[in-house]
């Protein structure tokens, strides 16, 4: 017998990316803006407990960066006391949670990655914090959960299916657009191709309950991740040099690495592979390859 997820963020990038991908694989409900705005966790909590599900897959936040800085009690309220009210209704409930953690967890780290899932997190920002927060609440709870901490996700859009921005997209609108656009030199990240997750979610919704990192690796800097994307689509070095900027003031103060060590879900053969052929198979996808 099927199960039922409710997801929430059913219109975000990764939620209708897995549901596209395991539409007769499980029942969906999907929970939107339309259904209680996430600032006001009394009307998350009263629809996700009128609900009846066996799986939450949690992917609603409000992940941007200035956003929370701007209004860290609005964040507080989408990212944590939502997610808390989340977390009890799933516990009532005897539902799993599949809560969507982020990389940002380590932004505040002075040691390299690639981090594994037993590293002490440390955040800078009010979203990474936020985070923190949200996976010490779920810990602490006893519920059954899953944590999936993501790396930068990337792809494109297709039908019923809107990518969030990331370095392809951020690469193909500085060319499409002749728009110069600043790429940064001082930061390592891992970055996914979001098909991979899609196309391994049902393994994922039935990991034993625990922590663990969703990432390709990589060893490049942003700045050059961007140069080998537009590579790739046959950019010219003439207008990769225009095109493409180094940005070498942002994180001057100290280098940032934040990357995710995916070892522990290959061993349970959940399998990511690298950064460049995570480009190259998207621009395959979609037609873009030189």
């Amino acid at each position: 017998m099927k199960k039922t997820i409710l997801v929430t963020g059913a219109r975000g990038y990764i939620a209708s990316y897995i549901q596209n991908n395991n539409k007769d694989k499980f029942n969906w409900i999907k929970m939107t803006r339309d259904d209680a705005d996430f600032s006001n966790p009394d009307e998350v909590e009263k629809f996700v407990k009128s609900q009846e599900f066996d799986i939450c897959l949690h992917t609603a936040a409000n992940a941007t960066t200035a956003v929370c800085e701007e209004n860290p009690e609005l964040a507080a309220n989408i990212n944590v006391e939502s997610t808390k009210r989340i977390v009890d209704a799933c516990k009532e409930k005897g539902a799993r949670l599949i809560f969507c953690s982020t990389e940002q967890i380590f932004n505040g780290k002075e040691n390299h990655g690639p981090f594994k899932e037993d590293e002490e997190p440390k955040a800078v920002t009010v979203y990474g914090q936020n985070k923190i927060d949200c996976e010490k609440y779920i810990n602490d709870s006893g519920v059954d959960a899953v944590i999936l901490r993501f790396s930068w996700m990337m792809g494109l859009s297709f039908a019923g299916v809107k990518a969030s921005p990331s370095i392809v997209k951020n690469v193909l609108n500085a060319i499409m657009y002749q728009k110069p656009t600043l790429f940064t030199c001082n930061e390592r990240r891992c970055m996914t191709y979001a098909k991979h997750l899609a196309e391994q979610f049902d393994k994922i919704a039935e990991l034993p309950a625990g922590v663990y990192h969703v990432a390709s690796s990589n060893d490049m800097t942003t700045y050059e991740s961007a140069c080998f994307v537009a590579k790739e689509m046959g950019i010219t070095e003439e207008n990769i040099e225009k095109y493409i900027l180094p940005n070498t003031e942002r994180y001057s103060d100290r280098f940032r690495d934040y990357r995710l060590d995916s070892s522990k879900l290959e061993e349970m053969g959940i399998k990511f592979g690298d950064f460049k052929s995570d480009v190259r198979e998207i621009l395959k996808d979609f037609s873009l390859s030189k």
